[in-house]
């Protein structure tokens, strides 16, 4: 039995140690926000935050956390839509399908709460979450809009 600390609410998790956190939030504890892309933590869609660092979770097991780590999924990032980058996402359209920005949004909010003034560099070094419908240029807009608005 392993102690988690997911969006602000302890839970119970009584399950195969071994499995990775993805799906342990999808299946076990019905959070669907966080999506499986590759399995092998190259595409970033399964992007979610451990201790405030953003961190993929298609290939980080159960069994790694002690209790203690906080961990934010797309669904606890805010309750009603009012960070500053789901704003910015928002108000700039920046997904075309959506399937890859609960993970891009949480790797760029991880970003930006380290870095509010991050460069175009920064973001090249920082972001590489993958997107199949190729909205980068948005992105990348998004990200700026979202600064001005931390």
């Amino acid at each position: 039995m392993i102690e988690l600390n997911v969006n602000g609410k302890t839970v119970k998790y009584d399950g195969d140690e071994d499995k990775p956190l993805l799906w342990a939030i999808r299946e076990d504890l019905g959070m669907t926000g966080t999506k499986y892309g590759c399995g092998i933590s190259q595409c970033g869609a399964c992007t979610i935050h451990i201790d405030g660092q953003a961190v993929r979770s298609c290939t980080y097991p159960v069994g790694a956390l002690e209790g203690s780590e906080k961990i934010t999924t797309i669904e606890g990032l805010s309750e009603d839509g009012s960070h500053p980058v789901q704003q910015a996402w928002a108000e700039l359209d920046v997904p075309q399908c959506g399937f890859c920005q609960p993970g891009m949004i949480m790797a760029v909010s991880a970003l930006l709460k380290e870095n509010p003034g991050a460069t175009d560099e920064d973001i090249d070094a920082t972001i590489t979450n993958i997107c199949r419908c190729g909205t980068f240029a948005r992105v990348r807009k998004g990200i700026h809009l979202a600064k001005k608005k931390l």
